[in-house]
């Protein structure tokens, strides 16, 4: 055999080598998730309930709230807290007016605990992937 055709072997063997490098760092990369302003341009307010409807949330995505904390805050919850508007023992309250909520797989349950909001649609579920 000729040195000429192990050299061709070589080169495609490194290129080979290559592609396969290239493609382990695309997959390996980070995967960062989409972020969703919470009630669109209106942001955390009264009727936002329906919100997340038509949406497909996905675990690593982020819940940006935007709100006025002087009235507003975020709330969250278990189901049960949702469904009755209450606040469980130990919950986490948000009060900042600029939540960057990241989503984890399964249901999670967001309020506002001011009296009458929650009531008022000031709450969503939303089932992430």
């Amino acid at each position: 055999m000729s040195s000429e055709g192990r050299g061709s072997a070589g080169r495609a063997m490194l290129l080979i080598m290559v592609a396969v490098i290239c493609l382990l760092i695309q997959y390996s990369a980070p995967v960062h998730g989409a972020t969703y302003t919470v009630g669109g341009s209106a942001g955390w307010t009264f009727n936002s309930a329906n919100w997340p409807k038509g949406k497909r949330f996905r675990a690593g995505d982020v819940l940006a709230f935007n709100y006025d904390s002087k009235v507003h805050n975020v709330v969250s919850v278990n189901e049960g807290g949702y469904s009755s508007c209450t606040t469980p023992a130990g919950a986490k309250v948000y009060q900042s007016g600029k939540e960057q909520i990241k989503l984890v797989k399964g249901q999670s349950f967001f309020i506002c605990n001011y009296a009458g909001h929650c009531e008022s649609g000031m709450k969503i579920a939303v089932n992430a992937v």
